[in-house]
């Protein structure tokens, strides 16, 4: 064979493997609680699904929440609900928010999903959405005092306390960064710097559009890539607040499946096979105010 035709015999077959590309189905939002004034939802009825909840299968009905949020943990919940500053060119806008408050412990998870991630939309087997995770500790008095982020696989923790919770969204990736967090204490090989450097995969970014709408790339500088200036208000976006130890039940009606299923606590994260949490630190107020670095 020709290498002409070798060439459009690889074509034709990186075309059929984009064409097999994930599509997102995300389901239709939840609706409110009849009577309820404190902005709880139900979840909306769908196909039967089985959801693993504290190791036990339980089947959920579609027309109640597993787990729901009682006044005080639905109003908990929206207070301590992050501000998310993302990059005034952020490609994919935020589609769900659902708010898991622990039943024992005062942590509250807020599982974040994005329509899709800039990387590898082509690929078979791929997500079609991008979730990411962001969890507040919080005391007796309901008040913030530690916050956790999910960043490419690795647990960021910095001591957050009395004040509201901010976190920093990554450019077409999404990973959680505490806003304003010192760079140098980011864990070695996932700085800002190194993903910047991902921005140079074109072909990766370009494939992507052959499956969905997308970024063709970054083009701007590192600096500006470091720039988390627009706010979104997390607790004006919440389509849910549930009660558990297990989300996911949840999480398929509101997010639909499949999606990423990353794991649901912080605690859950250091008994696994996970990097050891990484203690990070935040610049002051002003400085993050001034762009988030």
């Amino acid at each position: 064979m020709s290498r002409f035709g070798s060439i459009l015999r690889g074509s034709a077959l990186l075309l059929a493997l984009v064409g097999c590309g994930p599509i997102a189905r995300i389901p239709q939002r939840p609706v409110p609680v009849p009577g309820a004034a404190d902005g709880r939802m139900m979840i909306p009825s769908a196909l039967p699904i089985t959801a693993l909840t504290d190791g036990a299968r339980i089947p959920l009905t579609g027309d109640e929440l597993p787990g729901p949020a009682d006044s005080a943990q639905a109003a908990l919940a929206r207070a301590l609900a992050p501000v998310l500053y993302l990059h005034e060119d952020e490609p994919f806008p935020l589609s769900r928010v659902v708010a898991v408050v622990h039943p024992e412990k005062r942590v509250i998870a807020y599982h974040l999903l994005w329509q899709d991630d800039a990387y590898g939309a082509w690929i078979p087997g791929t997500k079609p959405t991008d979730e990411e995770i962001v969890w507040v500790g919080y005391d007796r008095s309901g008040a913030p005092t530690d916050l956790w982020t999910y960043w490419h696989g690795a647990l960021l923790h910095t001591p957050w306390a009395q004040r509201q919770v901010e976190v920093d969204v990554q450019w077409g990736k999404h990973g959680s960064l505490p806003r304003g967090v010192v760079e140098e204490t980011l864990p070695r090989g996932k700085s800002l710097k190194s993903f910047y450097r991902l921005t140079y995969a074109l072909p990766d970014l370009w494939l992507g559009n052959l499956t969905r709408k997308g970024p063709w790339c970054f083009c701007q500088s590192y600096g500006s890539y470091r720039k988390f200036t627009e706010p979104v208000l997390s607790a004006d976006r919440l389509d849910a607040v549930v009660v558990g130890h297990d989300p996911r039940g949840a999480l398929a009606r509101v997010f639909g499946t499949p999606y990423s299923d990353k794991p649901w606590w912080p605690w859950i994260m250091q008994a696994g096979a996970f990097p050891a949490e990484v203690e990070t630190k935040v610049a002051t107020t002003a400085a993050a105010a001034d762009g988030g670095h």
